[in-house]
């Protein structure tokens, strides 16, 4: 037995050693019960459960499988209950999640079920993802030959270390009610996303009147060439890192070696590289399926690019705000952008092209008033994104400290 201090309820505990397989059934689908007795199928009712489909604590059901034909008489061990934990054994190791309720589910390959002998699944569930548990419990008992995996014998081996059954359900739900946080927060910004995109299909058509509108503006938005707003800016650096190196991406703009995590992979020498001064555009002039993210640069007062993303800006007939959406939303966009593909795999999309796109553009005040709506809405995302960061980190906190 071993006495440590739980830093969250601040007493002394008594934690027991066990191995996995003392206090629970440890068992996977064999090979020949998938072969034999289970057919997959893309629709029907009764899911099988697979190594994809768990991830991080919680299921992800967009790619699934149904086995609504099988042989089910030959199938009972691998029936999934109520509380048992799904835990991934090949190719990515030790995602694990707990089988809800009121749910038709079996075992699939490389995900097996550990089922609790005194139902405390949450407790099991959370240990599992801990972080002395995934990166030095695990870690020790895979083997390697074409791909990392895990044997239900060595599973069975792992060293679980356990409290009280009273102290083990004040963790359990401690870290169960951040993660019903957690949920409802990312429900919160799947809403507003939902709204946005709502927003964006009605906004950016491809007529000269738009479904939604502000009150009071009722002129048609014009059609345009995008020539007459858009200034290429042409300048390029004269010495080697003369400013921040920046990755212009479809998740955004960054600074390079933020997005490559600490690394630089453009040149070493980036003499001649594009300037992008600051609330300047870039953005990569080709694309493999037709889509073009355009990037502000809000980072720094200049950075530089490679010559594949050319840099402009607008004149003050255009907001930059508005373009932003527009081009990256827009309908107009999207159907420009098919136009230009012309055999093989890449298209190309030039700034000399764009200049040569005709868009249906609004007053200068409604451009405004469009941007400075669709701001609030990404602001509100962010917030979301934020306070979901922190529950996340806080419950990552617990995970480290709460379990020994």
């Amino acid at each position: 037995m071993k006495y440590t201090k739980n830093i969250i309820f601040n007493f002394f505990i008594v934690w027991e050693q066990r191995k996995l397989g003392e206090i629970c059934k440890v068992t996977k689908l064999a090979g020949f019960e998938f072969t034999k007795y289970v057919n997959y199928s893309n629709t029907g009712s009764i899911l099988a459960i697979r190594g994809i489909n768990v991830k991080k604590g919680k299921f992800n059901l967009q790619d699934v499988k149904y086995i609504d034909n099988s042989n089910f008489s030959r199938l009972s061990r691998s029936k999934l209950q109520e509380g048992d934990i799904l835990f991934t054994y090949v190719g990515t190791i030790g995602n694990s999640a707990i089988v809800p309720k009121n749910v038709n589910w079996y075992l699939a390959p490389n995900v097996c079920l550990i089922r609790p002998q005194d139902k405390n699944s949450s407790f099991i569930s959370y240990l599992i993802q801990s972080d002395r548990f995934q990166h030095e419990e695990i870690p020790k008992w895979i083997t390697t030959s074409s791909q990392p995996a895990l044997s239900m014998e060595n599973i069975r081996k792992f060293k679980i270390i356990l409290p009280l059954n009273s102290e083990q359900q004040k963790i359990s739900s401690l870290v169960s009610k951040i993660d019903k946080l957690i949920t409802l927060q990312q429900r919160k910004e799947k809403q507003i996303k939902l709204l946005k995109k709502a927003m964006l299909q009605t906004l950016f058509t491809t007529k000269n009147v738009p479904q939604l509108r502000f009150k009071g503006f009722t002129d048609n938005w014009e059609q345009h060439k995008l020539n007459s707003f858009l200034v290429e800016y042409k300048k390029k650096t004269k010495i080697n890192n003369q400013y921040p190196v920046l990755t212009s991406s479809r998740q955004g703009i960054f600074f390079q070696k933020d997005y490559y995590d600490g690394n630089q992979i453009a040149s070493k020498n980036n003499i001649g590289y594009n300037i992008v001064p600051r609330n300047y555009f870039t953005y990569r002039h080709m694309s493999d399926d037709t889509i073009f993210h355009f990037n502000i640069n809000t980072l720094c007062d200049y950075g530089i690019v490679s010559t594949l993303y050319p840099v402009f800006t607008t004149n003050n007939q255009l907001s930059s705000s508005w373009l932003y959406y527009y081009l990256n939303y827009g309908n107009d966009m999207k159907r420009y952008a098919l136009l230009q593909k012309q055999g093989g795999s890449r298209t190309y999309m030039y700034l000399s092209k764009l200049k040569n796109m005709s868009g249906h553009i609004p007053s200068v005040k409604e451009q405004d008033n469009v941007a400075k709506m669709l701001l609030k809405i990404d602001n509100l995302i962010a917030l979301q994104q934020n306070k979901t960061k922190k529950l996340e980190n806080l419950k990552q906190f617990l995970l480290q400290n709460m379990f020994i």
